[in-house]
């Protein structure tokens, strides 16, 4: 039994199947939390030494016991905004969009704008969907509606004309205006182009940012999840600015996830913005106990299935041809350098978005950069998605120091796989993708995330998929042969390094693994009880489970009925 106390524990787990994620002791059947740290750990012993009249005793009865999930990459501000508005998130296909569009338009006869989000670029042809299907659906109104990857914005004629958009507009820098053959916009907007429209939205307050915050974090502990990063704070082209509405929820003690801020690094504005980062990290830390602003997010390039992806060579079109495009890289690979050696000398974590493997190369050779400049130092940068890594890259990260961020969800054959992503990028960069196995051979340190609003939060599906690398069960249906073919089979991880990603390894990202992370005697009771022990399951099930207890700081968060 490890253990800090001999007087009785508060709160008892007993008879489970824990994974302490602790390789000094990594199985038990018993957990003691008291004054909301963990006090013991062990067996039987436990629950017999520590138990006392006014312990709480819980029986999970074989089921898995585990650290308290860390997402790494989410955008929980976002998710929970979207959940309030017109949300397509849930929706499978266009005609399904059409008509929740018009009938949550039809509700709100008064908007001034219909503002939401969540579609999936696979619902349309190429990936675009167009102006006039908003039309039809919402006559005369203007729309604004983002992709759920939060690259692309779906908007209507009447949100054009308001922003002054026509086939004599041109493209932004950072952007594009998705157009005809005669150069009338059709109705996308891609990466920057968002911003064209975007900012003519009127913004939501930070009383409807809390309140969405809110419901995130409801959502995120009934997953099992008790610390994440957001992964922007700021203002910018796809979402609004949550700095304080976080500040006010910590403050009032409604936040109870224990959460770090990636600060948005703005394009254009140069090195003047560092000192109000600054600023807004000292703020932070000087009134906040749960919330911290310690990273800053560089926004690197975009994404493959419109082509914005940065790639070290041409992308293929849709016919399997040689474009003249490779994406596009958001800073000039000096400048991101100068940059990040910037934040680095600072102390803050550099926090990468990193889709193409040209994209991916930048952020290391950035951080090298630093690294030269600076010295070592435990900042703990993190290139996030790492979709495409070209192999001679893979060995970097650990000598680097670079944790590889992922998002495994992404790495099954889906409809985005198969139609949008697999055609452009062709078959030897097709099989560069999400080398997760690769880079834990490598020396790399893993931890995993989201990304959502993006793609669900649900962990345990993120864990199916990096395990299995096929379709999670809730969105495998029936006959669903693509999803059950195993994606780069070779890059599969196990589940204990799978859970550890979701555990530790984003605790490590994070800097709150002194705190938490495992099951260790001393540490904050962060804990999380699935509804079966998926160690004894089949890994085809793994998917399957659900999470019955979250509990932060020992106590419950989220309860299953």
């Amino acid at each position: 039994m490890h253990t800090t106390t001999e007087r009785p524990a508060q709160l008892l787990l007993v008879n489970g199947s824990v994974h302490t994620v602790d390789p000094s002791l990594p199985s038990a059947t018993a957990v003691a939390v008291r004054d909301g740290r963990i006090v013991a750990v062990g067996g039987e012993d436990v629950a017999s030494e520590l138990s006392g009249p006014r312990t709480e005793t819980i029986d999970v009865r074989g089921c898995t016991v585990l650290p308290g999930f860390q997402d790494a990459h989410a955008h929980p501000s976002d998710a929970g905004l979207d959940r309030s508005r017109c949300d397509l998130s849930e929706l499978g296909d266009a005609d399904a969009y059409f008509s929740h569009i018009a009938a949550y338009a039809a509700g709100k006869p008064d908007a001034q704008w219909i503002t939401g989000g969540g579609w999936s670029m696979s619902a349309f042809p190429g990936g675009v969907p167009s102006k006039e299907d908003l039309d039809r659906a919402v006559p005369g109104r203007p729309v604004f509606l983002q992709s759920r990857d939060g690259h692309s914005a779906w908007v209507s004629s009447a949100a054009l004309a308001r922003a002054g958009i026509d086939a004599q507009s041109p493209d932004p820098v950072d952007g594009r205006i998705e157009r005809d053959a005669r150069g009338e916009p059709v109705g996308a907007l891609q990466e920057g182009a968002m911003d064209l429209v975007r900012r003519i939205v009127p913004p939501p307050t930070t009383q409807e940012i809390a309140d969405g915050l809110l419901e995130a974090q409801h959502y995120l502990h009934s997953l099992g999840i008790t610390a994440w990063q957001e992964a922007i704070v700021g203002d910018t082209p796809s979402m609004h600015d949550c700095f304080d509405a976080y500040l006010a929820l910590d403050r009032a003690g409604s936040l109870t996830g224990r959460v770090v801020g990636a600060l948005w690094w703005a394009r254009g504005v140069g090195d003047r913005q560092l000192a109000t980062l600054l600023t807004r990290r000292e703020r932070a830390a000087a009134s906040c106990t749960r919330f911290r602003a310690s990273s800053v997010k560089f926004m690197v390039d975009g994404i493959c299935e419109n082509l914005t992806a940065s790639m070290t060579a041409p992308y293929l079109d849709h016919a399997g041809h040689g474009s003249h495009t490779s994406g596009k890289s958001f800073f000039d690979p000096e400048e991101l350098a100068h940059f990040v050696a910037l934040v680095d000398a600072e102390g803050f974590q550099a926090h990468f978005h990193v889709i193409g493997d040209r994209a991916v190369r930048e952020a290391l050779d950035a951080v090298e950069v630093a690294l030269r400049t600076n010295g070592p130092s435990d900042n703990r940068h993190c290139a996030a998605h790492v979709q495409v890594v070209h192999p001679e890259d893979v060995p970097r990260f650990a000598p680097l120091g670079v944790v590889a961020n992922g998002q495994p969800l992404w790495a099954h054959h889906d409809a985005q796989m198969v139609e949008l992503t697999l055609p452009v990028l062709g078959p030897e960069r097709s099989s560069w993708q999400y080398p997760f196995a690769s880079l834990v051979r490598a020396g790399a340190r893993l931890c995993f995330g989201s990304d959502w609003s993006v793609s669900t939060p649900d962990v345990m599906a993120q864990v199916h998929v990096a395990v299995n690398r096929t379709a999670p069960p809730v969105e495998a249906g029936e006959g669903d042969d693509a999803g059950a073919v195993a994606f780069l089979p070779d890059e599969r991880v196990d589940l204990e390094t799978a859970l550890r990603a979701f555990t530790m390894g984003s605790a490590y990202a994070n800097h709150l693994d002194e705190e938490t992370g495992s099951i260790t005697a001393g540490k904050r009771a962060d804990l999380v009880v699935l509804d079966r022990d998926v160690f004894s399951a089949p890994s085809s099930e793994i998917g399957l489970a659900r999470v019955g207890l979250t509990f932060v700081d020992g106590e419950i968060v989220h309860a299953a009925p």
